[in-house]
């Protein structure tokens, strides 16, 4: 049996989907993206007129799904997105979706059958 599927599940992880699927932490992305080097919460926070402890929370998600990074410097936490790990895992997914074996659509209903 073909080990595709398999490959598919892993990489279809609701975590990382839970990640973005919420307005607010794809423009934390954005603004991380944006940004270009690790931020605060404070620095980041500009991008979604979210409090700083709801931006925290998402920042916690978005490092937990492994879309960001999470660095200590004194009282400070710097995030910062994480392009290459997030590109890897979007490029593994469409490469796995490309190679999936497509089983054949069966055709559509004739017009002209009658029930």
């Amino acid at each position: 049996m073909n080990s595709r599927p398999r490959d598919l599940r892993r990489l279809f992880r609701p975590r990382w989907f839970r990640a973005l699927g919420d307005p607010t932490r794809l423009a934390i992305l954005g603004r991380l993206v944006s940004l270009g080097e690790p931020s605060t919460v404070s620095e980041t926070a500009s991008c979604c007129g979210v409090h700083l402890s709801g931006v925290s929370r998402h920042l916690a998600v978005l490092r937990d799904a492994g879309m960001v990074t999470a660095r200590r410097r004194g009282r400070e936490v710097y995030y910062e997105f994480d392009r290459d790990k997030v590109t890897r895992t979007l490029r593994d997914l469409a490469d796995a979706l490309d190679a999936h074996d497509r089983r054949p659509s069966s055709p559509p209903p004739s017009t002209t059958d009658k029930q």
